[in-house]
């Protein structure tokens, strides 16, 4: 099955370091990086606002858990956003290329 995990980062910094670790890993496919995103959440019994970077990671769902903790590894908050959404459909092509690429057997730096 294959999945998006969306990702949340502060800056545009840290979004990139994420990416760059998550495909250097071939834990993804692709890595997509939307600027500009402004949340609205609850930490700690506030409501919080903040601009962030929203990273659209395209892979597998076997290679979930090893997103997360990549995500996690190089995140500077406390609780990172890391869900996961199954694709349900999208071009044979595409999906057979994620499929190759996604392999989880990359080196991190």
């Amino acid at each position: 099955m294959h999945v998006i995990v969306l990702v949340t980062c502060p800056d545009d910094r840290t979004a990139e370091r994420i990416a760059d670790v998550i495909l250097k890993g071939r834990l993804a496919a692709c890595v997509s990086m939307i600027g500009g995103i402004r949340s609205r959440y609850w930490w700690k019994g506030r409501i919080e606002d903040a601009e962030e970077c929203l990273l659209l990671i395209k892979t597998r769902k076997p290679l979930v858990e090893k997103v997360g903790k990549a995500v996690s590894d190089n995140h500077p908050c406390d609780v990172p956003e890391v869900m996961a959404i199954p694709v349900v459909d999208g071009s044979r092509e595409y999906l057979s290329w994620l499929e190759s690429e996604a392999t989880g057997t990359g080196t991190s730096p």
